[in-house]
């Protein structure tokens, strides 16, 4: 087999970067370890910033999120029982857009069949091979026999545990990690969410997120410590520790219904750089992961994604590589922004073991800040709408 573009890994960043590169006439060949069913059921992100908007209405499948999504001009951040409003139009400008990850996938997927696209499910022992030459190629097991692929490029879109990172030399990589010592218990649930907004709490039990995915389908998160197991909370244990946690005037009205999923998350912040080596590009986990509280996951695939397919394009349709050369430069910056953006809003909204006094009276100025200062308030929303590429 042979193409222009390697993709490894069938995500949503895997499957848009085809995407694209397809419309503007770039070959590619998507290789996935799950099959098609396994990737669609993951239960994942849903705010995409306004920039991620736009690169899915450029990709051609922003039709459905459209019609299905829902627009979201704030959200809310909550200390006991203050609730402090960010309104993104007020302090930015932009908005952003609820919109589960599955849905992109399922769009992204439907998009790529229409484009006749190659993508192949469930191949395993995946390799690299010659990646600092002009001629790399990747090798693969599926269906019980060996291929081979023949490429110009390979785009790591593997995740955290996929080969691509790996298949940069340890001593060339320089990976940064932070583990926070907590997790979030997360559940699904058919009832109306609580709020038309997203409500981020902070409180001395710990933190709590009210989100939502449709408005009939809800997604809520509390902290956990990280010993916890998804069978020591039941469902009826969760809805109780959840309203101990958002505001009064905002607990009295939440709906409970029996959970359609439910799972505990760790969390870390994690950077590999170099994001290039060779002919070699990683993509989205495969290269950073950030705590969920800044709404940054798929976000920063997405914008992986821009900066690569921008640059790939420019190579294939013009000649020039500077784009090529600096990818991972350029993503590199958004990423680190974006870093320190989650890492501060985790460090505000959390209870850390051991927390101190003084800690926690720091968190509450923060608040106190967002809530007297239209100037923080729109700091905030810039960050979370989405800085621009």
């Amino acid at each position: 087999m042979q193409t222009d573009v390697a993709i490894i890994g069938g995500g949503p960043a895997g499957l848009l970067l085809s995407q694209l590169l397809m419309k503007a006439g770039i070959r590619t060949v998507v290789l996935e370890r799950k099959p098609r069913d396994y990737v669609l059921s993951r239960i994942r992100a849903g705010v995409l910033e306004w920039g991620s908007v736009e690169l899915l209405e450029e990709a051609g499948v922003g039709d459905r999120m459209h019609k299905e999504g829902q627009p979201h001009h704030g959200c809310y951040l909550t200390s006991d029982d203050r609730m402090i409003r960010i309104d993104f139009l007020e302090g930015c400008g932009k908005q952003v857009m609820v919109y589960g990850q599955t849905e992109v996938t399922r769009d992204l997927y439907e998009a790529q069949e229409a484009l006749g696209a190659t993508i192949l499910h469930e191949v395993d022992d995946v390799a690299l091979h010659d990646l600092q030459s002009e001629a790399p190629f990747v090798t693969f097991t599926r269906e019980g026999a060996q291929h081979r692929l023949d490429c110009a490029y390979v785009a790591g879109c593997d995740g955290f545990h996929g080969i691509s990172r790996p298949s940069i030399p340890a001593e060339v990589r320089q990976e940064f990690e932070k583990v926070y010592p907590f997790g979030w218990l997360g559940i699904l649930s058919r009832t109306p969410p609580v709020h038309e907004e997203l409500i981020y709490a902070n409180h001395t039990r710990g933190f709590a997120l009210a989100s939502m995915r449709n408005p009939m389908l809800s997604r809520y998160y509390i902290q956990v410590p990280l010993n916890d197991r998804v069978e020591d909370w039941s469902d009826d244990a969760f809805w109780e520790e959840l309203r101990r946690r958002l505001p009064t005037e905002v607990a009295e009205t939440l709906v409970t219904g029996p959970s359609i999923e439910k799972s505990i998350a760790p969390l870390r912040s994690f950077v590999c750089e170099p994001m290039q080596w060779g002919r070699l590009f990683l993509c989205g986990d495969a290269a950073h992961i950030v705590p969920p509280t800044g709404a940054k996951g798929l976000n920063l695939a997405v914008s992986d994604v821009f900066y690569l397919s921008r640059a790939l394009k420019a190579q294939y349709n013009g000649g020039d590589g500077t784009l090529l050369t600096s990818y991972g430069a350029d993503a590199l910056q958004r990423v680190w922004k974006a870093m320190r953006f989650s890492w501060s809003m985790t460090t505000m909204l959390h209870d850390f073991p051991g927390q101190s006094a003084f800690d926690r009276r720091v968190q509450r100025v923060e608040l106190d800040t967002l809530a007297n200062s239209a100037a923080a308030r729109g700091i905030l929303a810039e960050n979370y709408t989405g800085l621009p590429y």
